[in-house]
């Protein structure tokens, strides 16, 4: 994967633990194009890799925004920024990749629950510089968690954000009935956040029969797995023929680097598709929320981050 150094031109508190930090080239020259949507990953101090969503505009080719929420239950990258990373440092980064595109919609919904925001905010500037019909709903906690709300207020689409504070007025409060009640073959949904808001969107949008294909999501995290009935399993490598125990308490890749077989990892909860291996026989237990379900049903690819065999073997493309 393509390195590319940049150098933290501005670092801004955005709100309650939340931190923009902007990304330009150290001579200044243009960074890779990006289309709204767009992810990069980010190699943090401490030999973290992690995967933040571009909030800027992109039609500035010289920069890169992203913004980070300190997370207490995370795994050490939104702390590395917060902690570690100041204005000057180099970091190394990767070109951006984009799971998230934005289609052509006669109406675009986007729903954005906290940090969520941050694809989104892109995406609403696409879609205001298009001349596009589109409306956001940002939802957080409280008003002092609300990031890039002055800047939101000040921009040319300011008319079609609606904000809902969970600690506001119940008037503000997000109507998904209301939203969502009406499904339209010509608007598309999008939706990011922490998985609990985006399950909420998602069930709503089921419950009223909006077609699948309409509504497209961006997790920030995995929930939470049962791992209580792991068993080990066998994956073989179908390059040299050697097989390797994976136990209850390991992951495929962390049985794996046991082994010296690397397997490349950004998110390592499968949401990202960085380490997305092929499967040449076995059933996989999928995991992750990277695959769709007619892809998981195939059983020919798998997140070895975090998915598991459901028999006693899989043999990996490796």
């Amino acid at each position: 994967m393509t390195q590319i150094a940049v150098k933290v031109a501005r670092r801004r508190q955005e709100a309650l633990d939340i931190a923009s930090f902007e990304l330009v080239k150290p001579d200044g020259s243009a960074l890779p194009g990006f289309s709204a949507g767009s992810h990069i990953d980010v190699q943090l101090p401490g030999g973290l890799t992690r995967q933040y969503s571009l909030c800027n505009d992109a039609a500035d080719p010289h920069r890169y925004r992203i913004a980070v929420l300190r997370d207490a239950n995370s795994r050490g990258g939104s702390a590395a920024l917060h902690d570690r990373v100041r204005e000057g440092d180099t970091l190394a980064i990767s070109e951006p990749r984009n799971h998230f595109p934005l289609v052509h919609a006669k109406r675009t919904l986007l729903f954005a629950g906290g940090i969520g925001v941050t694809p989104l905010l892109c995406m609403a500037q696409r879609l205001a510089t298009t001349g596009a019909d589109f409306t956001l709903h940002y939802c957080t906690r409280s008003l002092e968690r609300t990031a890039f709300g002055d800047e939101i207020a000040a921009s040319p689409y300011a008319g079609r954000v609606h904000f809902h504070i969970d600690d506001g007025d119940a008037a503000q409060q997000l109507d998904l009935d209301a939203v969502l009640g009406q499904p339209d073959p010509g608007t598309h949904i999008y939706v990011c956040g922490p998985s609990g808001f985006i399950a909420w969107i998602v069930q709503a949008a089921e419950r009223f029969a909006w077609n699948k294909d309409q509504v497209h999501l961006e997790y920030f995290g995995a929930a939470p797995q049962e791992t209580k009935g792991d068993r080990a399993f066998q994956v073989r490598l179908a390059s040299s023929g050697a097989s390797y125990e994976v136990p209850a308490g390991q992951t495929v890749v962390q049985a794996l680097q046991a082994h010296g077989v690397e397997i490349l990892t950004s998110c390592e909860q499968g949401v990202c598709g960085t380490c997305l291996t092929r499967v040449l026989q076995g059933e996989c237990e999928h995991r992750d929320l990277y695959l769709t379900d007619e892809e998981k049903a195939r059983h020919d690819q798998f997140t070895p981050c975090c998915s598991r065999a459901k028999g006693p073997l899989l043999v990996l493309d490796l």
